[in-house]
């Protein structure tokens, strides 16, 4: 079997937020194909694109898994529901108990009807990049050929982020 390194960012702005990303992070760990590596610091971000909706809690995990990125998004979106993720019902970049999004999965580039990777508006979002800071700040884009901390420091128009319970400083 061919072990691969992805990287999944998760979110939650329904419910108990923290509550539901830790769960998230031990349904993961509990299958058998994946194995994780580890988490960043969770981070309390302003809602992208609808701004009059809760606030979000963040965060990225870095795993290893056998599972084909379909089976990966499969798995994800199976742990969606488990906590209560309705897709049907939800608006577009609206609240939701539960996201997952693999952000990477190696250096591949995948464009399919259900999975895009990387995720294509990851670029543009400091909920995203700010957790992959934690874990891989110099990891490069195999589409945009910049690292993390590239991507990040060409960020316009930056959401606010904390540290879940701290304000961390953010560029102005």
């Amino acid at each position: 079997m061919i072990m691969a390194i992805a990287y999944l960012c998760l979110g939650s702005n329904l419910g108990n937020r923290a509550d539901l990303i830790e769960k998230a992070v031990s349904l993961l760990g509990l299958c058998e194909n994946i194995k994780i590596i580890r988490t960043s610091a969770l981070y309390e971000t302003e809602p992208w694109g609808v701004k009059n909706q809760n606030w979000f809690l963040n965060l990225a995990v870095e795993i290893k898994t056998t599972l084909s990125p379909e089976q990966l998004l499969f798995k994800c979106n199976e742990i969606e529901k488990r906590l209560g993720r309705n897709r049907e019902l939800e608006k577009r970049w609206g609240q939701r108990t539960l996201d997952i999004d693999i952000i990477f999965y190696d250096q591949k580039i995948i464009r399919s009807n259900n999975l895009i990777v990387p995720h294509e508006r990851m670029h543009q979002r400091a909920f995203v990049l700010v957790p992959l800071l934690e874990l891989i700040p110099d990891f490069v884009h195999p589409i945009m050929n910049k690292t993390i901390s590239d991507l990040y420091e060409d960020l316009e128009d930056v959401e606010e982020i904390f540290l879940y319970g701290t304000r961390i400083n953010e560029q102005n």
